[in-house]
């Protein structure tokens, strides 16, 4: 039976989003993307935005359809890009998201230590290369920015890439927040290769500027919005107690997938052979939100208090105080906070620290020392943004760091 892979899907943010070739299809078909479906883009932010439920599948196919339209504009350009880089770099923007787990990076912190989304994506990309015959070659060159044409890589995965366009428009869409929105279609009419780099043409650096600016207001307003960071910490919390107790043999309510992990003292730089690695790798794929989500939900009655109280303030919104600052915590004011837990839920000094936790987020927005953002002047010459840029930017090439203190509210 033949089967149309040439497929147009209706997407809520650049309209109608067209299939170009059959290997883009059998991707999108397999179950490792699919997967994708059940993970959120956002994490815990909906928690804080009602509308950003929408997920990185969603995502995938957006950075997709951008990435055909950056083709067509480059090839626009005299720009030279074979019909079988053009494809595999579509198959490589499609994958890129491929390792991450549920709720973004809080399997990083507890249970799959080790190992990045990014490193994750790879692994699975080699094994969806063996089972499509090494189709896939050239798009991991590309990924891994091995390939010829390294400006195919920046694409991907860069300053001013395509994952970046699609996930400020697509955020700022679902979670409301209008200062994200960026002019992604100009910028991308805009783009251009010199010397083998990704270059912006000199006319497009307005657009830049407002690209990196917007990125700087969604990472304070929602990535690391402190209710979100507050909800992320307790996830993380609740699946270290998760692991904790089922080393101590505690028998707890999980999805066979998600219970291989919690059972299993995993080290990814600890597994001895391929066959090791091939293994979680494909207990990993089984993994989606609804495991952890699930699992939650039981567990807001378990017999272990800690890891019922956390649960219960995921599914019941009722989140941990946060307090975030410019300047650490100093011990004096951690230390007093401990106590009070202590004496107000009667638990161990050692089990405190599953109430009261502190530490630090940091960002910044635009790198001057890997990988510029490099604009196209007039006489054929490429500056860096920073130097091209009539604005101060240093505002955004400056790491910012806050830090936070995460408590229970019955202590205040």
């Amino acid at each position: 039976m033949h089967i149309n892979k040439r497929k147009i899907l209706n997407d809520p943010v650049f309209g109608f989003i067209s299939l170009h070739s059959d290997i883009i299809f059998e991707l999108i078909e397999h179950p490792f993307v699919q997967r994708l479906r059940r993970i959120k883009q956002l994490g815990m932010s909906n928690l804080v935005y009602p509308g950003a439920n929408h997920t990185r599948f969603e995502h995938a196919l957006g950075a997709l359809h951008l990435m055909h339209s950056a083709i067509d504009v480059l090839r626009s350009k005299d720009v030279s890009i074979s019909d079988d880089e053009a494809e595999a770099a579509m198959v490589a923007i499609l994958l890129h998201d491929i390792g991450h787990g549920p709720f973004s990076h809080a399997l990083e912190h507890t249970i799959v230590k080790g190992v990045t989304h990014e490193h994750l994506s790879l692994l699975l990309m080699n094994e969806l290369n063996n089972e499509f015959e090494n189709r896939l070659d050239q798009s991991i060159r590309i990924f891994t920015n091995r390939h010829p044409k390294p400006f195919l890589h920046q694409l991907v995965a860069s300053q001013l890439d395509m994952d970046r366009m699609d996930y400020l428009r697509r955020d700022s869409f679902f979670s409301g927040v209008v200062e994200g929105t960026i002019g992604s279609d100009r910028i991308i009419k805009m783009l251009d290769v010199r010397n083998g780099k990704l270059v912006v043409e000199k006319k497009g650096i307005y657009s830049v500027e407002k690209f990196l600016i917007a990125r700087r207001l969604m990472y304070w307003q929602v990535y690391l919005h402190k209710t979100v960071i507050a909800a992320e910490q307790t996830l993380i919390h609740i699946l270290k107690r998760a692991k904790q107790l089922s080393a101590q043999g505690h028998t707890l309510f999980a999805p066979p997938q998600l219970s291989w992990f919690l059972n299993n003292e995993f080290c990814f730089d600890c597994l001895n052979n391929e066959e090791q690695k091939r293994e979680m790798l494909m207990h990993f794929v089984q993994l989606d939100d609804s495991d952890l989500i699930s699992s939650i939900k039981v567990w807001c009655n378990d017999s272990d208090f800690i890891l019922s109280y956390l649960s219960n303030s995921i599914v019941k919104r009722k989140l941990l105080k946060i307090k975030i600052s410019d300047k650490s915590f100093g011990e004096k004011v951690k230390s007093q906070m401990k106590k009070k837990a202590q004496l107000q839920f009667n638990i161990s000094e050692q089990d405190v620290a599953y109430f009261v936790f502190s530490g630090k987020i940091s960002n910044n927005i635009y790198e001057t020392n890997t990988d510029e953002i490099l604009v196209l002047a007039k006489d054929g010459k490429a500056k860096s943004m920073d130097k091209a840029s009539d604005i101060d930017l240093q505002a955004l090439t400056r790491k910012v760091s806050k830090y936070f203190l995460c408590y229970p509210k019955e202590l205040v």
